[in-house]
């Protein structure tokens, strides 16, 4: 079968012929459809992650955002059959561990991350191995298409569980957003879905309307602000619903306080930068969920406004994924028209193109999802 393989980091892919995977008794094979290709597949290109030993290694197939129809099925597995249509959560679990037992897979204790390890070979290819199926491959209704189960990726789940399940987002929450690439995009739509009002925080434009199509109600440039968290909370003084009318004006400062800011703000970028205005933007008693990885300028470390979290009693969570237990609720909600991960897809591209588009995430030269749908000769 046909793969792309990284062979060096920061160099195009190599579109390789490799042996088509046979799956273990509890396994079972896809023929991929669609992959989303993700910030997280620029990062292991870049080969970013080894200053916290989890850099990918050279020879490892990439991509971790798939969909497709099962094409084996190992002999252990029996709630899957070939030709069924499935989604697969980056986030592999075992299926027995306590963590999985308790509704939290996505850190499984013997887990594995598709696409960044050598048990786990990633979706840029024809075909994608899928152990213990029976726990990781995710049914997928007749109303939801294999492209935009391709959407839902590592970006929407993790959005979805970090403001459904982590934050525990709802109607007359406000919700700020910043980096409104493909994950800040899908966490602005699932928080409109979820009765949030939504602030979306970029430097460019053009994702900043796109946020606003998506159901943002303010956005910030902030290559055009001297200060994000002031910003954002001018935006909030602006609102006049009920819930914001005790926020009469924008504070000033370097932290949560008393006047305006947004109960709950992601940092979808993983930027020092946005993290650190993520915090700053909140009301007392708000809620920061860090979902962008950081990049080789930060390593990891990311110096936090520490007194200002402990003076306004402010909770700092990440998140990472979804357990592949709770798909339903998402897939519910897309079945009923509530989210509609499709609106992302700004690109289709085939598996040789897939050098080019990372190569175009180092300055930010994408938009939205890009999705390969095209695998074979």
């Amino acid at each position: 079968m046909r793969a792309a393989v990284l062979d060096a980091y920061g160099d195009p892919l190599e579109i390789r012929t490799v042996d088509p995977p046979d799956p273990p008794a509890h396994g079972v094979v896809i023929d991929v459809e669609a992959c989303g290709i993700c910030r997280s597949d620029w990062h292991a290109w870049m080969g970013h992650g080894e200053w916290a030993d989890d850099r990918v290694p050279r020879g490892q197939i990439l991509g971790h955002e798939p969909a497709g129809r099962v094409r084996t099925v190992g002999s252990q597995v029996d709630s899957l059959a070939v030709g069924d249509r499935v989604a697969i959560p980056f986030n592999l679990g075992d299926g027995t561990c306590r963590y999985c037992l308790n509704g939290h897979g996505n850190v499984c204790a013997d887990g594995s991350a598709l696409g960044f390890e050598p048990d786990a070979p990633g979706a840029f290819a024809e075909q994608l191995h899928v152990p213990h199926a029976e726990y990781n491959a995710v049914g997928l209704p007749a109303g939801v298409s294999t492209e935009s189960a391709a959407a839902l990726g590592c970006r929407y789940v993790t959005a979805f569980h970090a403001l459904a399940h982590r934050a525990d987002v709802g109607g007359g929450d406000r919700v700020a957003v910043h980096g409104c690439g493909g994950l800040g995009l899908a966490a602005v739509q699932i928080a409109d879905a979820l009765g949030a009002s939504v602030i979306a925080v970029d430097v460019r434009d053009e994702p900043l309307a796109m946020a606003e199509s998506l159901g943002s109600e303010a956005t910030v440039n902030a290559s055009e602000v001297e200060s994000v968290p002031e910003a954002v909370a001018a935006r909030v003084a602006d609102d006049p619903s009920p819930r914001n009318a005790d926020r009469s004006s924008a504070r000033r400062g370097t932290g949560p306080g008393p006047e305006g800011g947004v109960g709950v703000s992601i940092d979808a970028l993983g930027r020092a930068e946005t993290c650190r205005n993520s915090i700053r933007c909140l009301q007392p008693r708000g809620t920061h969920v860090q979902l962008g990885l950081t990049t080789d300028a930060e390593q990891g470390e990311v110096a936090l406004p520490m007194d200002a979290i402990t003076r306004w009693d402010v909770s700092v969570l990440g998140s990472r994924g979804m357990p592949p237990t709770r798909y339903d609720e998402l897939l519910t909600m897309i079945e009923s028209g509530a989210l509609d991960p499709g609106q992302l897809v700004t690109n289709r591209v085939s598996l040789e193109d897939v050098s080019d588009r990372l190569a175009a995430m180092t300055n930010y030269e994408t938009s939205g999802v890009e999705v390969v749908t095209a695998f074979s000769d």
